[in-house]
């Protein structure tokens, strides 16, 4: 945390966070053996990854980390088009499988798809039996139970994955896998990419650029239960959905804001920016589905900041058919991650924001204001009452941040929000731990990874010279 000032000059905020010497690196730090090789693995692990894009990714992250757990060989993971998004670009239409594949190499093995089996002269395809597993569950569920029923079956096949394996995991190697599955080797297709890169360099064409995730959505508002901003028509909207989607609970909305636990309005977003020193010439790329009550929320922000865009306005063209869908969601996440500053209004269950605070963290501390909601209610709500907007009492909660820099992970913050110091490395550490892995580290990994390649490859030529002996029929 830094200590509030009244002088705080806005400006530095463009630019990134104070590293204190730390810097990304999630190689092994310790002896990392090479994935099991086909003769060697334990079994196929199958899993079918449901929610949003960023649900989904982190799931695809667990998938890797599980299948490590288990020696397992992992089949591309299969991602849920119907539920949430009504998308049919699965995995191979979002991320680019070759790239996915290569960068995990050392770590897991990969394949397209369960190959078919042969028993009794027929040939079938392994399925994998079908496990439910329990939510956050722990190393030890998959080291046994999964792994039990793998060695049983050849085969299990996960799902629903979403939030299945633990956040807290005490082994910082299995930490450092998943930075590598996030970081590395998640790369989107290269369409999307060139479409991200395109709306990156026209928005930063006339200097630096902040992107919002403005979470201002009929599913979260109805979530979060804050329905006394809106007509009573639109609050009769909200409840239906509320009890169509989500169990039934009692919220009282003003105890909820008062709570934090509403999401941001846009004019609420326009007022702090406004107390910080940003002005109306700011650059600003909004991330969102569509906004929930019409053009009447946006038009106090837009009035105070007019210079904003989105994927539609700026994008090169038509993105997909379904600009609502994967890939256009995809375009958000590269924008926001590319982005001087990210500001997420909503961070609760959004794994958008948390991914991209953690992701934004590992790419260099990029600057990430987020707003402490709690804090800003008591003001918000007396300007609710009458009692006018404060600017100072904005500005002592905002400028008490880490803006995007090292600080230690306190629950319920997530591991995708803050990797640090798993994923991080200092080159004169004192503790050990913390130390940066030697400059060849991909060297000795390769070495082991064809070492394996070679003995396997060995012992193939060994059982195939016994066979042959065997069937060589004696003269």
């Amino acid at each position: 945390m830094i200590t509030f000032q009244q002088d705080v000059d806005v400006n530095k905020l463009w630019r990134t966070a104070d590293s204190t010497g730390w810097r990304a690196s999630c190689a092994p730090r310790t002896y990392w053996p090479p994935p099991p090789t086909e003769s060697e693995s334990n079994g196929y692990l199958r899993v079918r990854c449901n929610g949003g894009l960023n649900q989904q990714r982190s799931a695809i992250c667990n998938a890797v980390v599980a299948a490590r757990i288990m020696n397992a060989t992992l089949v591309l993971p299969e991602l849920d088009t119907n539920s949430f998004w009504h998308d049919e670009s699965g995995f191979v239409g979002i991320y680019d499988v070759p790239h996915f594949i290569k960068t995990l190499k050392y770590d897991v093995r990969i394949v397209m798809s369960i190959p078919e089996i042969t028993t009794m002269g027929k040939s079938k395809k392994l399925k994998g039996h079908q496990i439910r597993p329990p939510r956050d569950a722990p190393v030890s569920w998959y080291a046994t139970v999964a792994l039990e029923t793998m060695k049983k079956y050849g085969g299990i096949y996960l799902t629903p994955f979403s939030h299945r394996l633990a956040e807290d995991i005490d082994d910082p190697e299995l930490q450092r896998l998943r930075c590598r599955v996030n970081y590395h080797a998640l790369r989107f297709k290269p369409h999307i990419m060139k479409t991200s890169s395109e709306i990156v360099n026209k928005l930063r064409s006339e200097g630096h650029f902040m992107s919002i995730h403005l979470r201002f959505e009929l599913d979260m508002l109805a979530f979060a239960g804050c329905i006394d901003i809106f007509k009573p028509q639109e609050q009769k909207i909200m409840l239906k959905y509320r009890k169509e989607h989500f169990a039934e609970k009692e919220l009282i909305p003003m105890e909820r804001r008062r709570m934090g636990k509403c999401p941001l309005t846009p004019e609420e977003v326009g007022l702090i920016l406004s107390a910080m020193g940003f002005d109306n010439r700011t650059r600003i790329y909004l991330a969102s589905g569509e906004l929930f009550g019409g053009k009447r929320f946006m038009k106090p922000f837009k009035t105070m900041f007019p210079r904003v865009e989105n994927h539609s306005t700026v994008g090169p063209g038509k993105l997909e058919e379904n600009t609502q869908g994967l890939a256009g969601s995809a375009v958000d996440y590269m924008v926001c991650l590319l982005s001087d500053i990210f500001i997420p209004t909503y961070d609760g269950p959004s794994n958008f924001a948390n991914n991209l605070m953690g992701h934004r963290m590992y790419y260099g501390f990029r600057t990430t204001i987020t707003p402490n909601r709690k804090a800003l209610a008591p003001i918000f709500i007396d300007r609710m009452e009458g009692r006018g907007i404060s600017f100072e009492r904005i500005r002592r909660v905002m400028f008490n941040s880490h803006f995007g820099g090292p600080h230690r992970r306190i629950h319920p913050e997530s591991f995708y929000t803050n990797s640090w110091p798993e994923c991080f490395c200092q080159p004169d550490a004192r503790n050990q731990a913390d130390r940066c892995p030697p400059d060849n580290i991909n060297d000795v990994l390769e070495s082991q990874f064809q070492s394996e390649e070679e003995m396997e490859e060995a012992r193939a030529t060994n059982q195939t010279d016994s066979s042959s002996l065997i069937e060589e029929p004696t003269i």
